[in-house]
Parts: C-alpha cells; sequence; structure tokens
C-alpha cells in the first residue's frame, strides 16, 4: 500500500519541469526563483521545513497582492502565484502524515482566493487528502435533538408567514414542456414555480443533504461565511471557517444574541465536486443564450431566520429547494420606483425598504406596490426572471441551490 506521500506526490506531474511557472512581467523574476526553487526542493524531498518556508512566503507575498483595490482589478497572475503557493504547502503539509486538515484548508484558500492550475491539481489533492481524514460520525439521535431545540428557540423569536395572501400567490406547473414554459413564463417574464423537475436529483429523492451528509462529504472544507441579519446591515461581515465548524456554531446551535451565519451565494459545487453529483442542471436552462459551463450555481445553506434583502440580479435564476422552506415576495421591475432602490452604485440593485417591517413614512410609495409572494417547499424550483425584485428569508433550515443563466 502505497504511503500518504507517494500517493500525494502521483498527484504532481512527472517532472518539476512539467510544472508551469511562467508568468508575465507583472510577477517579478525573484518571485518567480523562489517558486522553482519551492519546486525544486518539493520533488528532491529533503529539505521539506524549507520547501514549507518558501511556500509560505509566497502565499504571503501574493496575499497582499490580492488585498490590494478591487477584486475585479487583480491580475490574474497573482491568483496564479497564490495557488502555487499553496499547493506546495499543502503537499509539505503532508511529509509527515499528520497534518491532513491545515493541509485541506490550505487547498481551499487557494481554490477561493487563487484560480484553477495543472488541471484542477488542488481538487485532486484534496481528494486524496479526504481520504485519510474521516470525521468521526454522531449519532442521529444526537443530532436531531440539537435540531430540535435550535427549532424551537429561533421559532419562537421570528414571525413566520402562515398563509399566502389570495391572489398573490406565484402561480405552479408541474413539468412543463420546453414550448410551454418558453411561451409562458420565459419570454414574458413571468415567475413560476416549476415543481416535479428535480425529483430524480439524488439530493431530493433520497433527502439525501441531511446535516449529517454535508458534515461527512464537506466537513473539513474552509468556506465564507457571512455573519449578520442581512448584507445591508453595518454589523454585516464575513468569515472563513469549515463546514463542520459552521453547522456546530450556526446550525445546530444557534444562541440569542449571536448573529446568523449564513453560506450564501457560494460556488461550493465547484470547490467540492462531490456534492455536484447530488445535482442536474435543469433542462429549462437549455433556454438560454450561453453554454452550460457559464451557467453560475450557488449554495445557500444557514438556519432559520436569514434574510435576501430585496434585490434584483441581472441574470435569469431558477431557485431550487432543497431542504427546508423560504418565505419569498416578488416584484415586477416596472414596481422599482416604489421600491427605493440604494443611491449608491454598490447597492444600486438593493432597496432600502426592509420588506416585512417598511419604514413607510420614510419610504411611502413602497405600499402601493405590486407583488407576488409564495412559500418554496423542497424539491420545487422558483423562476425568477432577470431584473425581476426578489426578497427571500428562510422559515427553517434550508439549503437551497441557484441556477443564474442568460
Amino acid at each position: 500500500m502505497p504511503t500518504i506521500w507517494a500517493e500525494v506526490m502521483a498527484v504532481l506531474p512527472p517532472k518539476v519541469e512539467d510544472i508551469n511557472l511562467t508568468f508575465n512581467k507583472i510577477v517579478s523574476e525573484s518571485l518567480v526563483f523562489l517558486l522553482k526553487q519551492a519546486a525544486m526542493l518539493l520533488y528532491e524531498g529533503q529539505d521539506i521545513a524549507e520547501c514549507l518556508q518558501m511556500s509560505q512566503t509566497i502565499i504571503d507575498y501574493s496575499w497582499e497582492k490580492l488585498n490590494v483595490g478591487t477584486w475585479k482589478d487583480v491580475d490574474k497572475e497573482w491568483r496564479r502565484v497564490f495557488s502555487h503557493g499553496c499547493l506546495f504547502k499543502a503537499v509539505c503539509l503532508c511529509k509527515d502524515g499528520s497534518a491532513f486538515r491545515e493541509a485541506i484548508e490550505t487547498c481551499d484558500k487557494g481554490l477561493l482566493m487563487g484560480m484553477a492550475i495543472m488541471d484542477n491539481i488542488l481538487i485532486r489533492l484534496v481528494k486524496v487528502l479526504q481520504n485519510h481524514n474521516k470525521p468521526k460520525k454522531r449519532s442521529l439521535e444526537d443530532v436531531g435533538s440539537h435540531q430540535n431545540s435550535c427549532h424551537k428557540r429561533l421559532q419562537v423569536a421570528l414571525p413566520l408567514i402562515k398563509e399566502i395572501r389570495t391572489g398573490m400567490e406565484v402561480p405552479r406547473v408541474h413539468c412543463p414542456s420546453l414550448e410551454r414554459f418558453r411561451a409562458q413564463y420565459l419570454i414574458p417574464h413571468k415567475p413560476v414555480i416549476l415543481q416535479g423537475i428535480v425529483d430524480h436529483w439524488p439530493a431530493v429523492k433520497d433527502s439525501k443533504w441531511s446535516v449529517e451528509y454535508i458534515r461527512e462529504i464537506a466537513g473539513c472544507r474552509t468556506v465564507p461565511v457571512e455573519l449578520g441579519s442581512r448584507y445591508t446591515d453595518e454589523a454585516w461581515s464575513q468569515t472563513l471557517m469549515t463546514v463542520g465548524e459552521f453547522i456546530d456554531k450556526y446550525i445546530l446551535q444557534q444562541e440569542e444574541g449571536n448573529p446568523i451565519g449564513y453560506l450564501a451565494q457560494h460556488q461550493l459545487f465547484e470547490q467540492i465536486p462531490e456534492l455536484r453529483q447530488d445535482i442536474h442542471i435543469p433542462d429549462y436552462c437549455c433556454l438560454g443564450d450561453k453554454d452550460e459551463d457559464e451557467i453560475t450555481i450557488n449554495a445557500w445553506f444557514g438556519p432559520t431566520g436569514t434574510v435576501s434583502p430585496l434585490h434584483q440580479d441581472p441574470q435569469h435564476n431558477f431557485l431550487t429547494q432543497v431542504v427546508g422552506q423560504k418565505y419569498i415576495r416578488l416584484y415586477s421591475p416596472e414596481e422599482t420606483p416604489k421600491l427605493y432602490p440604494h443611491p449608491t452604485h454598490l447597492l444600486h440593485n438593493t432597496s432600502q425598504v426592509d420588506v416585512e417591517n417598511p419604514d413607510l413614512p420614510n419610504y411611502p410609495e413602497f405600499q402601493l406596490a405590486n407583488f407576488q409572494e409564495c412559500i418554496l417547499n423542497p424539491g420545487e424550483v422558483l423562476f425568477i426572471p432577470v431584473k425581476y425584485w426578489h426578497y427571500v428569508r428562510s422559515l427553517n433550515i434550508s439549503f437551497s441551490v441557484s441556477f443564474w443563466w442568460s
């Protein structure tokens, strides 16, 4: 049986010369030299401590470059450098066979902040490492007691929508044909709930996505978590933590007074392909103008009470509910003047109004805006047309998947 070091080195190219360390002029020759030295030490397998130190230097230096200015203006070469630094460090950490958790965390940082290198080598490396880092399973009874107590605490504090107002319901349709969906909903930009179109998903048909399943598949993986009731609040922030830590602190043990934690709008399925196998892109996306690999798939995982303020997106959205329920309010783009968008460019696509507790003296026209609403149940898919305003609140522990497409 091969050792962990042999398994890890087998993920790398056969020869150090096969690693592409050519960068454009924005990356200095001295940094490229350091990258090449670290790679050489790694393949020699002798002075791993020095290689680890070099790798950390590469990570620290490129991290500074990643955090200068806005993200869209960061040169992709710095993301490549960061990913190589994370790769070299992660491999070094495997030498003595005991630092698997730190190695996986390092790979995830490369996946989150860097870019894909060497045929997604960081994803392939994590797959090897996870085989040696199996979490201990907790009893289902223990999990159930945590969930029950969590629900009781949060439902007392948060009002639930008992019924949808007559005449304002988003219509539901069972498995419409592509032609019917295109003619009746896509072209006229009308929201609709599609039923029966994801029943074949492993995540749905077997109720596969339990808290413990998510922990087993992704517990050791590092993800960005939003802290705060909504992203428009001054106290809102983001932090990095493992999925396991997120589940323990914000899903099963949400305490009164602590901020709500939300794993929101994250491309989790690119980071963790095992979860991607449990879902499928809706067939209706073929009616779009772009290829399937240009569809953005995001995960939304959180406890009772997570809120996405009233906002609009620049693409169509199939919001798919896998676990739990969400209350959703929808406004046509024609209602925009009554919704009081933020005047700043950063939040121009977000309303200033708290939908369920509106400040009518300051936003009087809001009460005149026409809307539709629904409670989205497990196995249902809500079509949100491009630029349609939508407000979302989870009614219990919830996992949703969104598909943004043009």
